[in-house]
């Protein structure tokens, strides 16, 4: 076994023992997610009734929090593990992604050379390990490993192309350029510049796979839905109130990503951001003809808050741009609307020849940010663990930083381990009301740069 390794700590939060931590701020997510609407409905929820012990307590059942269950299920299980998630599990933003599953991305890139190649190994473990539940639980979540673009529809776009292909060339990371034609080809769009492929990237449908992970949870976890927490207190144990009960336990980890600092923690260190995606119906075998190109793919735009676009394996279209700053944790259908509009536009900008196809769902899920896209990982304060802010590549990462939470918590070092810890910090945010008057500013210049390439 590895060395435990230096065991990080934001000294800048106040200690937990000194206060009551009334939680009022609860995520409450639209109803129309089209990755949700399209599955079967799930079975009955297990809501916290009654008052548990625990030797561990986890809030937030996404890809973060199902890991950290899962690996302390694995290296220690004798522990209990209990798990509150506020909504359903695949509810929250893990189930309203996009379905990228990020190791090579642009942003990965534009870090230091040693940082990148730590950046690029701790989201493959994660990868691995999904892959690996995958198919020991036989999850069906359409796991795609063709490999997904990086394409370029403005100038901007592809300027920066060169740099990511460099960067790949430099890790020895296999690619494939791609022009206009060769887009067209895959796409059944001609609005597209250039772009690179990148074979073994993986796609998912995201709900699917979150409620597949959930589901098939190892003894000594028990997962409580539609139980939010709404207080945390701390004496001797960590004390939490939570849907009709409360749990007592020796440690509590912080798995709930954009809405942490609505929990009372890394309010200086991460902040909610709402994004928004907009799914068609199925195409029709004409339409699906009328548009060519092959049945499944996904890409991620290079220009500045570009469109993200999916052609899923069920064959609908799947858009995704623009972004809102809120700290309620819920946005209004008002809102919804106006950027299923936008979604239109893109859409229509890509595919003229599906204009009859409606978007059938349009729906928004907070991601937590950071203005560096450093990553809060490790313990805050004694028995007091939290993972955040993977600035909308969480799926890979949030798995990675599960696992590793875990190893910390029980005392298991490791080379990944270090790695994690080595990564850089979120750079500290401004109090309110600063931070909300910058976001707003900043949201406002990024949908107005999206505009001009939706």
């Amino acid at each position: 076994m590895q060395p435990i390794p230096h065991r990080q700590r934001y000294r800048y939060e106040l200690p937990l023992r000194a206060r009551h931590r009334r939680v009022r701020n609860l995520p409450s997510g639209d109803h129309d997610c089209g990755w949700l609407e399209i599955l079967p409905p799930p079975p009955p929820p297990r809501r916290l009734a009654a008052a548990e012990r625990a030797d561990c307590a986890v809030i937030g059942a996404g890809f973060t929090g199902l890991a950290i269950a899962r690996r302390l299920a694995e290296i220690r299980p004798g522990w209990r593990v209990v798990v509150l998630e506020a909504q359903r599990a695949g509810a929250g933003a893990s189930g309203r992604s996009s379905g990228f599953v990020v190791d090579r991305a642009h942003f990965i890139a534009r870090l230091e050379a040693e940082t990148s190649r730590r950046y690029l190994r701790l989201c493959r473990f994660g990868i691995e390990s999904l892959r690996g539940a995958v198919r020991r639980h036989g999850i069906e979540c359409d796991w795609d490993e063709s490999g997904w673009l990086h394409a370029a529809a403005g100038a901007e776009g592809a300027a920066a192309l060169p740099n990511l292909g460099a960067w790949l060339e430099s890790l020895g990371e296999p690619f494939e350029w791609l022009d206009g034609d060769g887009l067209a080809r895959i796409t059944g769009t001609a609005h597209y510049r250039a772009g690179i492929r990148l074979p073994g990237s993986v796609l998912v449908q995201p709900a699917a796979l979150t409620r597949g992970l959930a589901a098939s949870l190892p003894p000594g976890v028990d997962l409580f839905e539609e139980s939010p927490v709404t207080a945390i207190d701390r004496g001797s144990r960590f004390r939490l109130e939570a849907g009709g009960g409360t749990v007592e336990a020796d440690r509590l980890f912080l798995a709930a990503n954009g809405a942490t600092p609505a929990l009372g923690f890394l309010r200086r260190r991460v902040f909610p951001l709402f994004t928004f995606g907009s799914l068609t119906r199925p195409l029709t075998a004409a339409e699906q003809d009328a548009l060519g190109g092959e049945r499944e793919w996904g890409l991620l735009a290079e220009d500045a808050m570009g469109s993200t676009v999916r052609r899923t394996r069920d064959q609908r279209i799947l858009i995704r741009n623009t972004a809102h700053y809120t700290t309620r944790l819920a946005v209004d259908d008002t809102l919804r609307l106006d950027m299923r509009h936008l979604h239109r536009v893109a859409f229509l900008a890509r595919f003229p020849q599906l204009r009859h196809v409606e978007l059938a769902h349009t729906w928004g899920g907070i991601m937590g940010a950071s203005p560096n896209r450093g990553h809060s990982f490790g313990e805050i304060e004694e028995g007091l663990f939290a993972a955040a802010g993977y600035t909308g590549a969480g799926i890979a990462m949030g798995t990675t930083a599960g696992m590793l939470l875990a190893d910390l918590a029980a005392g298991e070092g490791s080379e990944l381990l270090e790695a994690m810890l080595s990564l850089p910090e979120p750079d500290r945010l401004p109090p309110q009301p600063f931070l909300g008057l910058g976001a707003r500013w900043k949201v406002r210049q990024m949908n107005a740069a999206a505009a001009e390439t939706l």
